[in-house]
Formats: C-alpha cells, structure tokens, sequence
C-alpha cells in the first residue's frame, strides 16, 4: 500500500545540510573526486552522509558492493533505484 505524502513534503528544505567538497575531510574529498570523475557529480545522500565520515566510507563500501557485483546489471539496479525513489517521493 502506497501512502499518501503530502503535497508541501518535496519542497522543503532538507533538516541535515549536503556537505560541498570544501567541507569536507581530505580522504572524504578523495571520495568525492571519484564520483566527480565517474558521474559528474556526487548524490545528495552521499553529500548528507558525509557529515558523519566513518560512515560515509563504509556506505561507500557497501553501494560498491551492491553496484559493482552480482549477476544484475548495473543498468537495471540504477533504474530499480530511481524507481523506489519515485515510488517514495524522493529527490534521486
């Protein structure tokens, strides 16, 4: 069952700040320099995350995990992913 989100929820400001490259610890800039590279940009929940750096490296640790092995394509989880962020009302 899909609820209904409330009109006002997408355009409010966000309660935890994303952080920009210039905010962050040298090895969370190294970080952000790959996904720079390889996307041209950094996701919001990374740039969120990384105000808590120890976990920021362990999620990046994980969703390489996910992306980059298993049987599915890489193509197919990214459109899993924004789907569920539509589905969810989320900003991708």
């Amino acid at each position: 069952m899909v609820r209904a989100i409330p009109q006002h929820y997408n355009r409010t400001m966000p309660r935890i700040s994303r952080l920009e490259k210039d905010q962050v610890d040298p090895e969370t800039a190294k970080i952000y320099d790959v996904y720079l590279q390889e996307r041209g940009n950094i996701p919001n929940m990374f740039r969120t995350v990384a105000h808590r750096p120890e976990i920021f490296r362990t999620m990046i640790a994980h969703f390489r995990a996910v992306m980059n092995t298993g049987t599915a394509p890489a193509k197919l989880k990214e459109l899993a992913i924004v789907r569920t962020s539509q589905l969810n009302h989320c900003e991708y």
